[in-house]
Protein backbone atom coordinates (compact mmCIF):
# COMPACT_ATOMS: atom_id res chain seq x y z
CA UNK A 1 0.00 0.00 0.00
CA UNK A 2 2.55 2.70 0.85
CA UNK A 3 4.30 2.16 -2.33
CA UNK A 4 1.30 2.77 -4.36
CA UNK A 5 0.20 6.33 -2.20
CA UNK A 6 3.66 7.26 -0.96
CA UNK A 7 4.48 8.07 3.12
CA UNK A 8 3.99 10.66 2.86
CA UNK A 9 0.38 10.78 2.47
CA UNK A 10 -0.09 7.85 4.49
CA UNK A 11 1.50 9.71 7.28
CA UNK A 12 -0.79 12.83 6.69
CA UNK A 13 -3.54 10.56 6.54
CA UNK A 14 -2.79 8.64 9.72
CA UNK A 15 -1.53 11.81 11.58
CA UNK A 16 -5.26 13.55 11.24
CA UNK A 17 -6.87 10.10 12.38
CA UNK A 18 -4.93 10.45 15.54
CA UNK A 19 -5.31 13.74 15.71
CA UNK A 20 -9.17 13.56 15.96
CA UNK A 21 -9.63 10.69 17.45
CA UNK A 22 -6.68 9.38 19.49
CA UNK A 23 -5.99 5.83 20.92
CA UNK A 24 -9.65 5.02 21.74
CA UNK A 25 -9.94 3.67 25.46
CA UNK A 26 -12.23 0.77 24.76
CA UNK A 27 -9.61 -0.32 22.26
CA UNK A 28 -6.51 -0.10 24.71
CA UNK A 29 -8.92 -2.01 27.01
CA UNK A 30 -9.55 -5.26 25.00
CA UNK A 31 -5.97 -5.33 23.29
CA UNK A 32 -3.34 -2.64 24.93
CA UNK A 33 -1.26 -0.78 22.93
CA UNK A 34 1.53 -1.21 20.74
CA UNK A 35 3.61 -0.64 22.34
CA UNK A 36 2.50 -2.31 25.43
CA UNK A 37 3.22 -5.43 22.82
CA UNK A 38 6.76 -4.26 22.23
CA UNK A 39 7.01 -3.60 26.27
CA UNK A 40 5.99 -6.79 26.84
CA UNK A 41 8.34 -8.45 24.21
CA UNK A 42 11.62 -6.70 25.61
CA UNK A 43 10.44 -7.07 29.36
CA UNK A 44 10.84 -10.86 28.54
CA UNK A 45 13.62 -9.86 26.62
CA UNK A 46 15.08 -8.18 29.55
CA UNK A 47 14.31 -11.09 31.60
CA UNK A 48 15.31 -14.24 29.92
CA UNK A 49 18.49 -12.57 28.50
CA UNK A 50 20.22 -9.69 31.23
CA UNK A 51 21.75 -11.90 33.40
CA UNK A 52 24.42 -9.83 35.54
CA UNK A 53 26.84 -13.06 36.12
CA UNK A 54 27.11 -13.03 32.30
CA UNK A 55 29.22 -10.12 32.64
CA UNK A 56 29.47 -6.67 30.83
CA UNK A 57 30.75 -7.22 27.14
CA UNK A 58 28.14 -10.61 26.88
CA UNK A 59 25.17 -8.42 28.29
CA UNK A 60 25.92 -6.08 25.65
CA UNK A 61 25.83 -8.89 23.05
CA UNK A 62 22.71 -10.14 24.09
CA UNK A 63 21.44 -6.74 24.42
CA UNK A 64 22.11 -5.74 21.00
CA UNK A 65 20.63 -9.23 20.07
CA UNK A 66 17.64 -8.59 22.18
CA UNK A 67 17.46 -4.78 20.27
CA UNK A 68 17.65 -5.68 16.80
CA UNK A 69 15.30 -8.57 17.07
CA UNK A 70 12.70 -6.14 18.55
CA UNK A 71 13.17 -3.33 15.64
CA UNK A 72 13.20 -6.10 12.87
CA UNK A 73 9.87 -7.95 14.19
CA UNK A 74 8.61 -4.53 14.40
CA UNK A 75 9.41 -3.81 10.72
CA UNK A 76 8.75 -7.14 9.64
CA UNK A 77 4.64 -6.52 11.11
CA UNK A 78 4.57 -3.20 9.47
CA UNK A 79 5.68 -4.48 6.26
CA UNK A 80 3.38 -7.50 6.03
CA UNK A 81 0.39 -5.04 7.21
CA UNK A 82 1.17 -3.26 4.65
CA UNK A 83 1.60 -5.54 1.63
CA UNK A 84 -1.36 -7.59 2.97
CA UNK A 85 -4.25 -4.35 2.59
CA UNK A 86 -5.36 -4.00 -0.91
CA UNK A 87 -4.03 -1.45 -3.03
CA UNK A 88 -7.35 0.85 -2.37
CA UNK A 89 -8.24 3.62 -1.05
CA UNK A 90 -10.28 1.09 1.66
CA UNK A 91 -6.29 -0.35 2.58
CA UNK A 92 -4.82 3.15 2.68
CA UNK A 93 -7.08 4.42 5.08
CA UNK A 94 -7.30 1.24 6.84
CA UNK A 95 -3.75 1.10 6.84
CA UNK A 96 -3.58 4.75 8.08
CA UNK A 97 -5.89 3.97 10.97
CA UNK A 98 -3.18 1.29 12.17
CA UNK A 99 -0.07 4.08 11.53
CA UNK A 100 -1.99 6.49 13.93
CA UNK A 101 -1.88 4.29 16.93
CA UNK A 102 2.40 4.61 16.67
CA UNK A 103 1.63 8.70 16.80
CA UNK A 104 0.42 10.09 19.80
CA UNK A 105 0.15 14.15 19.73
CA UNK A 106 -3.46 13.87 21.11
CA UNK A 107 -2.58 11.92 23.65
CA UNK A 108 0.41 13.90 24.50
CA UNK A 109 -1.47 17.59 24.52
CA UNK A 110 -3.89 15.60 27.30
CA UNK A 111 -1.68 14.73 29.32
CA UNK A 112 0.35 18.00 29.57
CA UNK A 113 -2.59 19.62 29.87
CA UNK A 114 -3.62 17.12 32.57
CA UNK A 115 -1.04 19.00 33.99
CA UNK A 116 -1.78 22.96 33.58
CA UNK A 117 -5.34 23.10 34.29
CA UNK A 118 -5.07 22.07 37.99
CA UNK A 119 -1.52 23.99 38.80
CA UNK A 120 -3.11 27.14 36.75
CA UNK A 121 -6.07 26.76 39.24
CA UNK A 122 -3.70 26.44 42.17
CA UNK A 123 -3.92 23.02 42.63
CA UNK A 124 -0.38 21.84 43.30
CA UNK A 125 -0.84 18.22 44.59
CA UNK A 126 -3.30 18.00 41.29
CA UNK A 127 -0.27 18.52 39.14
CA UNK A 128 2.33 17.14 40.55
CA UNK A 129 0.46 13.64 40.36
CA UNK A 130 -0.54 14.42 37.11
CA UNK A 131 3.17 15.44 36.07
CA UNK A 132 4.03 11.96 37.66
CA UNK A 133 2.27 10.30 34.74
CA UNK A 134 4.25 11.40 32.20
CA UNK A 135 7.86 12.35 33.83
CA UNK A 136 10.34 10.08 35.85
CA UNK A 137 11.58 12.38 38.12
CA UNK A 138 10.25 12.54 41.54
CA UNK A 139 7.43 15.09 41.77
CA UNK A 140 6.01 14.77 45.28
CA UNK A 141 8.18 18.12 46.28
CA UNK A 142 8.13 20.30 43.22
CA UNK A 143 7.33 23.75 43.62
CA UNK A 144 4.90 25.34 40.88
CA UNK A 145 7.94 26.92 38.70
CA UNK A 146 9.46 23.23 39.24
CA UNK A 147 6.08 21.38 37.58
CA UNK A 148 6.04 23.64 34.88
CA UNK A 149 9.73 23.24 33.78
CA UNK A 150 9.60 19.64 34.23
CA UNK A 151 5.91 19.20 31.91
CA UNK A 152 7.44 21.79 29.26
CA UNK A 153 10.73 19.81 28.68
CA UNK A 154 8.53 16.83 28.49
CA UNK A 155 6.19 18.16 26.67
CA UNK A 156 9.25 19.95 23.79
CA UNK A 157 11.25 16.55 23.99
CA UNK A 158 8.01 14.34 23.16
CA UNK A 159 7.26 16.23 20.41
CA UNK A 160 10.08 15.02 18.55
CA UNK A 161 10.08 11.78 20.03
CA UNK A 162 6.31 11.07 19.79
CA UNK A 163 4.85 13.28 17.12
CA UNK A 164 7.71 14.62 14.44
CA UNK A 165 9.92 11.20 14.72
CA UNK A 166 7.31 8.67 13.91
CA UNK A 167 6.22 10.57 11.06
CA UNK A 168 9.65 11.44 9.86
CA UNK A 169 10.29 7.83 9.96
CA UNK A 170 7.11 7.38 8.58
CA UNK A 171 7.44 9.61 5.46
CA UNK A 172 10.86 7.80 4.70
CA UNK A 173 10.29 3.91 5.16
CA UNK A 174 6.27 3.80 5.21
CA UNK A 175 4.47 2.05 7.92
CA UNK A 176 7.27 -0.36 8.40
CA UNK A 177 9.73 2.62 9.31
CA UNK A 178 7.18 3.73 11.92
CA UNK A 179 6.99 0.87 13.60
CA UNK A 180 10.78 -0.15 13.75
CA UNK A 181 11.18 3.87 15.05
CA UNK A 182 8.35 3.08 17.69
CA UNK A 183 9.97 -0.23 18.63
CA UNK A 184 13.56 1.97 18.70
CA UNK A 185 11.34 4.64 21.13
CA UNK A 186 10.36 1.98 23.20
CA UNK A 187 13.51 0.13 23.46
CA UNK A 188 15.36 3.19 25.09
CA UNK A 189 12.68 3.99 27.00
CA UNK A 190 12.65 0.50 28.39
CA UNK A 191 16.31 -0.53 29.02
CA UNK A 192 18.21 2.45 27.90
CA UNK A 193 19.44 3.85 31.09
CA UNK A 194 22.62 4.42 32.48
CA UNK A 195 22.26 2.12 35.56
CA UNK A 196 24.12 -0.88 36.76
CA UNK A 197 21.53 -3.06 35.70
CA UNK A 198 21.32 -1.31 31.86
CA UNK A 199 24.87 0.24 31.14
CA UNK A 200 25.70 -3.19 29.44
CA UNK A 201 22.42 -4.94 28.40
CA UNK A 202 20.93 -1.35 27.34
CA UNK A 203 23.58 0.52 25.53
CA UNK A 204 23.29 -0.77 21.69
CA UNK A 205 19.60 0.61 22.50
CA UNK A 206 20.73 3.63 24.12
CA UNK A 207 22.88 4.24 20.94
CA UNK A 208 20.10 2.93 18.70
CA UNK A 209 17.75 5.74 20.13
CA UNK A 210 20.35 8.38 19.68
CA UNK A 211 20.79 7.73 15.65
CA UNK A 212 17.16 7.31 15.11
CA UNK A 213 16.42 10.58 16.74
CA UNK A 214 19.70 12.67 15.34
CA UNK A 215 17.52 14.36 12.36
CA UNK A 216 13.71 14.57 13.61
CA UNK A 217 14.70 16.47 16.97
CA UNK A 218 16.65 19.43 15.35
CA UNK A 219 13.69 19.40 12.87
CA UNK A 220 11.32 19.85 16.27
CA UNK A 221 14.11 22.22 17.63
CA UNK A 222 13.77 24.43 14.55
CA UNK A 223 9.62 24.08 14.37
CA UNK A 224 9.19 25.11 17.61
CA UNK A 225 11.95 28.01 17.51
CA UNK A 226 9.92 28.89 14.17
CA UNK A 227 6.25 28.71 15.45
CA UNK A 228 7.60 30.50 18.75
CA UNK A 229 8.04 34.04 16.70
CA UNK A 230 10.82 35.19 19.21
CA UNK A 231 14.23 36.49 17.65
CA UNK A 232 16.01 34.72 19.98
CA UNK A 233 14.82 31.26 20.26
CA UNK A 234 17.06 29.90 17.08
CA UNK A 235 20.26 32.01 18.82
CA UNK A 236 19.52 30.05 22.25
CA UNK A 237 18.29 26.65 20.40
CA UNK A 238 21.80 26.78 18.84
CA UNK A 239 23.80 28.24 21.62
CA UNK A 240 21.99 25.77 24.14
CA UNK A 241 21.34 22.00 22.72
CA UNK A 242 24.40 20.57 23.09
CA UNK A 243 24.72 21.89 26.97
CA UNK A 244 21.96 18.92 27.78
CA UNK A 245 23.24 15.65 28.95
CA UNK A 246 21.46 14.11 25.90
CA UNK A 247 22.21 14.58 22.25
CA UNK A 248 19.21 15.15 21.39
CA UNK A 249 16.46 16.18 23.72
CA UNK A 250 18.15 19.67 24.08
CA UNK A 251 17.30 20.95 20.73
CA UNK A 252 13.90 20.90 21.03
CA UNK A 253 14.11 21.89 24.58
CA UNK A 254 16.26 24.97 24.12
CA UNK A 255 14.29 26.09 21.25
CA UNK A 256 11.03 25.86 23.48
CA UNK A 257 13.07 28.02 26.32
CA UNK A 258 14.16 30.29 24.12
CA UNK A 259 11.27 30.62 22.47
CA UNK A 260 8.97 30.79 25.69
CA UNK A 261 11.28 33.19 26.98
CA UNK A 262 11.86 30.40 30.18
CA UNK A 263 15.16 28.70 31.61
CA UNK A 264 15.01 25.01 31.53
CA UNK A 265 16.62 21.93 32.79
CA UNK A 266 18.79 22.16 35.52
CA UNK A 267 18.99 20.08 38.52
CA UNK A 268 16.23 17.27 39.53
CA UNK A 269 15.55 14.65 41.58
CA UNK A 270 15.69 10.52 40.53
CA UNK A 271 15.29 7.95 42.82
CA UNK A 272 16.80 10.48 45.55
CA UNK A 273 19.57 11.24 43.75
CA UNK A 274 20.49 14.68 42.61
CA UNK A 275 21.38 15.08 39.06
CA UNK A 276 22.95 18.62 38.48
CA UNK A 277 21.84 19.38 34.96
CA UNK A 278 22.88 22.39 33.01
CA UNK A 279 20.48 25.17 32.71
CA UNK A 280 19.20 26.01 29.19
CA UNK A 281 18.81 29.95 28.38
CA UNK A 282 19.73 30.55 32.22
CA UNK A 283 19.44 33.85 32.27
CA UNK A 284 15.56 33.60 31.90
CA UNK A 285 13.15 33.49 34.99
CA UNK A 286 11.33 30.42 35.64
CA UNK A 287 8.33 29.11 33.84
CA UNK A 288 4.79 29.31 36.10
CA UNK A 289 1.24 27.97 34.97
CA UNK A 290 0.92 31.47 32.20
CA UNK A 291 4.09 30.39 30.51
CA UNK A 292 2.90 26.37 30.91
CA UNK A 293 -0.41 27.81 29.00
CA UNK A 294 1.71 29.27 26.39
CA UNK A 295 4.08 26.01 25.87
CA UNK A 296 0.85 24.32 24.77
CA UNK A 297 -0.03 27.14 22.16
CA UNK A 298 3.56 26.69 20.79
CA UNK A 299 3.20 23.19 20.73
CA UNK A 300 0.05 23.47 18.52
CA UNK A 301 1.82 26.21 16.57
CA UNK A 302 4.88 23.90 15.66
CA UNK A 303 2.67 20.91 14.92
CA UNK A 304 0.44 22.99 12.63
CA UNK A 305 3.50 24.35 11.10
CA UNK A 306 4.45 20.56 10.35
CA UNK A 307 1.65 19.67 8.90
CA UNK A 308 1.41 22.36 6.26
CA UNK A 309 5.22 21.42 5.16
CA UNK A 310 3.72 17.47 5.32
CA UNK A 311 1.32 19.39 2.96
CA UNK A 312 3.32 20.76 0.88
CA UNK A 313 5.88 18.05 0.52
CA UNK A 314 2.91 15.73 -0.18
CA UNK A 315 1.50 18.46 -3.00
CA UNK A 316 4.91 18.53 -4.52
CA UNK A 317 5.87 15.18 -4.39
CA UNK A 318 2.07 13.99 -5.74
CA UNK A 319 0.37 16.63 -7.44
CA UNK A 320 2.80 18.59 -9.23
CA UNK A 321 3.84 17.01 -12.86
Amino acid sequence: MTAVFGGTLLMLAAWLVEALFGYPGWLYRRIRHPAAWLGAMIGGLDRMLNRPPAGHALRYVLGMAASVATVALAAFAGAAISALLPASAAGFWAEAVIASSLICSRSLHVHIAAVSSPLAAGDLAGARVALAHVVGRETAELPPDGVARAALESLAESTSDGVVAPLFWGVVFGLPGLAAYKAVNTLDSMIGHRNARYAAFGGFAARLDDAANFIPARLTGLLIAAAGLRPGAFAVMWRDARRHRSPNAGWPESAAAGALGVRLSGPRRYGGAESAEPWLNSGAGDPGPAELRSGLALYCKALGLAALLLGLFAWRQYAVP
